[in-house]
């Protein structure tokens, strides 16, 4: 398993600030784990561009990965360490929530689905991005809909949202779709490339970068109409309020100074993805009235876009 390790060094006033505070505090949970350890542990993915990917050079990038190093910053700061290791451990979308579960993983970055039954077991961040589901195929199958998939064989990334929801659209409208389980988004993408299934669901961004990535991106299309609104949360440990304090007010920070529109322009309005690749994929109004409203919430009717004019003054922020 491939395990990358960094060190984040912050120095000046501000952190022999915290660093006094950190004394009088008591700490514990993930914080005084860290503190321990001298180490946070950042699950991360290998194929999910732009959120969270492996580099050619073997480094892990992404908006998700850039999210998670400014709240490191903000947790180094807290416990008032002048270095603070960061390991960055690949997880998969099924190893994901046990990970972050037992411990292992401390935040995990990359584009995890916020869902009412997923809050019972780890804690989400505010809301970074909202995605819909869709449906990548070869242009030639005139696939649009999940009718259209009728009797056919369907990839879906083992451990993720979409499977409950392809699963229970498949029952009641009678399809008989034969649903293949991929281990990630990379082998889902290369079993409609060769043929092996009709199509792949997933995030649309995602279907969108990887498709674009492809050899044979010509011949790939993304369902226009999305089959379901996800809210992206980045995942940490339940129960935790103090560890949760730090992460959702850096989070916070990052949306009211007016950062994210920066970070959310590097990964997709730019060729900063392999090969120079560029998405030019504006913010969507759900994403940017989850910026501006900062929740939580795994409610897809809260992702409603903002009036005009609220919209017009998030823009502005």
């Amino acid at each position: 398993m491939k395990k990358l390790i960094l060190a984040l060094c912050i120095i000046g006033s501000q952190t022999m600030q915290s660093s006094h505070a950190a004394q009088g505090e008591e700490l514990s949970g993930t914080l005084k784990k860290i503190k321990e350890k001298g180490t946070i542990v950042l699950g991360v993915r290998d194929s999910t561009k732009p959120f969270s990917f492996l580099t050619d050079k073997q480094d892990y990038e992404g908006y998700s990965i850039d999210l998670c190093l400014s709240i490191v910053k903000g947790i180094q700061r807290k416990l008032g360490m002048s270095q603070l290791n960061i390991s960055m451990l690949p997880v998969t979308a099924s190893s994901r929530i046990p990970l972050i579960q037992n411990g292992t993983v401390d935040i995990e970055c990359g584009n995890t689905t916020n869902t009412a039954e997923r809050q019972n077991i780890v804690e989400f961040s505010p809301t970074f991005y909202v995605s819909g589901s869709r449906i990548l195929s070869k242009r030639s199958s005139n696939v649009q809909t999940l009718a259209d998939l009728r009797g056919k064989k369907l990839a879906i990334n083992s451990g993720t949202t979409h499977i409950k929801m392809i699963s229970i659209l498949n029952s009641e409208q009678k399809l008989g779709i034969d649903i293949v389980t991929s281990r990630d988004t990379a082998e889902g993408v290369l079993l409609v490339e060769t043929g092996r299934v009709a199509a792949f669901v997933n995030d649309d961004i995602v279907l969108a970068s990887l498709a674009g990535g492809s050899k044979m991106k010509d011949e790939l299309v993304v369902s226009k109409d999305a089959l379901s609104v996800e809210p992206f949360g980045l995942i940490y440990g339940k129960d935790d309020p103090a560890f949760k304090q730090v992460v959702d007010s850096s989070v916070t920070n990052i949306f009211k100074s007016g950062d994210i529109k920066k970070i959310y322009a590097k990964w997709f309005q730019s060729p900063a993805l392999p090969h120079g690749q560029n998405l030019n994929w504006p913010m969507s109004p759900e994403t940017q009235a989850a910026i501006a409203k900062v929740t939580n919430s795994s409610n897809p009717t809260d992702y409603a876009p903002l009036p005009k004019e609220q919209l017009a003054v998030a823009k502005k922020k």
